[in-house]
């Protein structure tokens, strides 16, 4: 259970599930780590969104790697924000990039990368892959790094 001054809503309490995209259930609690830079890594084998043009549902694994800063993402709060996305209608190039940009926001972290493994439709498999290093630090060089040698 959340120490009542970390300021968890979310975590220990019965679900409810948000019907369509949601950030807002987005939560954070201070890194402990500051001092040495570290990976985080979140795997979601069972998310789904649906085709914006036919309704058809779409499945994927998504993949959240970051190296944290000040905050960090709160797992169930990622699990509801990420369960948010079940009757929303986007891309898979842009639900990757979303799920990128609206954790930059809330975190602010130092690196993140998001890689969504979609099951194939109509015979062909997307994995788009997105990632992000803060500007001027080394991490916006390792960002562009792993851009360019990313499969």
């Amino acid at each position: 259970m959340a120490r009542k001054d970390e300021g968890l809503k979310n975590l220990g309490r019965k679900v409810q599930y948000s019907q369509d995209y949601d950030p807002a259930v987005l939560e954070t609690f201070v890194n402990k780590h500051r001092d040495n830079d570290y990976w985080v890594r979140f795997n979601c084998p069972e998310f789904t969104t649906l085709c914006p043009i036919t309704g058809q549902p779409d499945f994927a694994e998504i993949r959240i790697s970051y190296v944290p800063d000040v905050k960090m993402v709160e797992s169930k709060s990622l699990k509801l924000y990420l369960f948010s996305f079940r009757n929303h209608g986007d891309f898979h190039e842009d639900c990757v990039n979303t799920i990128m940009k609206d954790l930059i926001k809330l975190m602010d972290p130092k690196y993140i990368e998001v890689t969504g493994l979609f099951t194939p439709r109509g015979g062909i498999s997307i994995y788009p892959y997105a990632n992000y290093g803060r500007p001027g630090t080394k991490w916006e060089a390792l960002a562009e790094k792993r851009f360019e040698t990313h499969e």
